[in-house]
């Protein structure tokens, strides 16, 4: 019934994991390969791809249902319906966030501190473009295709990535001045395929499966930490 589009790279271990907790694990013939399937009557057809492309593909409907980031929702500007965050990343079950973030040592201590035509490098060219546009600055982007943290001060004035926990940024020697967007993983669909009622119902009960995982999860994070919490207090 349903085509489905998975993401590849830092999420697709914590995807297929919650997959097999929501008891619709992902087969595949290797680790490396694309496509997958998944013994459900819902699920006709998965791929795996990487998230950056997932909005696109499930907006012009090459896919009915996909999991990406917010973060590349907002870059491409897709079409999509969202079912919901789910509410995981690559390390921890907390979001990620994009930052900006310049050397330690500089004298900027806000977005608004820096001057026109600073230059950013950022895997995330159009958000970012907006993000300045917005603030009145002129930045000069350059495409990042990674290592981001690595560019500044040398090759850029200042970076826009994605951190979890701000550790590699500061390792790389920068502070982080500004918190531009927080971003869960998210279930998008696609318009058409949402509008219909069969599909629709189908999507909302894998969504309440892997909710229900990752609710369980909270949970026993919680029971997990409270005896901690007394010893503390």
């Amino acid at each position: 019934m349903l085509s489905l589009v998975l993401p590849k790279g830092s999420l697709e271990k914590a995807t297929l994991e919650l997959f097999g907790a929501a008891d619709i694990p992902v087969r595949r013939s290797s680790d490396v390969a694309y496509k997958g399937t998944i013994n459900d009557p819902r699920i006709q057809r998965v791929r795996i791809l990487r998230p950056q492309e997932i909005p696109r593909y499930v907006a012009d409907g090459l896919f009915d249902l996909g999991i990406t980031g917010r973060d590349w929702v907002v870059e491409t500007g897709s079409d999509v319906v969202s079912l919901g965050e789910l509410q995981y990343s690559k390390n921890t079950s907390q979001p990620i966030r994009m930052v900006l973030a310049v050397p330690a040592d500089s004298p900027w201590n806000s977005a608004e501190d820096l001057p026109q035509g600073v230059t950013i490098s950022s895997e995330y060219p159009e958000l970012t473009k907006r993000f300045f546009d917005d603030l009145g600055i002129r930045a000069e982007i350059a495409l990042s295709y990674g290592a981001t943290e690595a560019k500044a001060p040398d090759i850029v004035d200042a970076v826009v990535e994605i951190t979890e926990t701000g550790r590699a940024l500061r390792a790389a020697g920068l502070k982080i001045i500004h918190t531009i967007l927080t971003s869960y993983t998210e279930l998008v669909a696609n318009p058409a395929s949402y509008a219909d009622p069969e599909r629709r119902h189908a999507m909302e009960q894998i969504h309440t499966l892997l909710c229900g995982v990752l609710e369980a999860r909270g949970k026993v994070l919680v029971k997990m930490e409270l005896p901690l919490a007394k010893i503390v207090h």
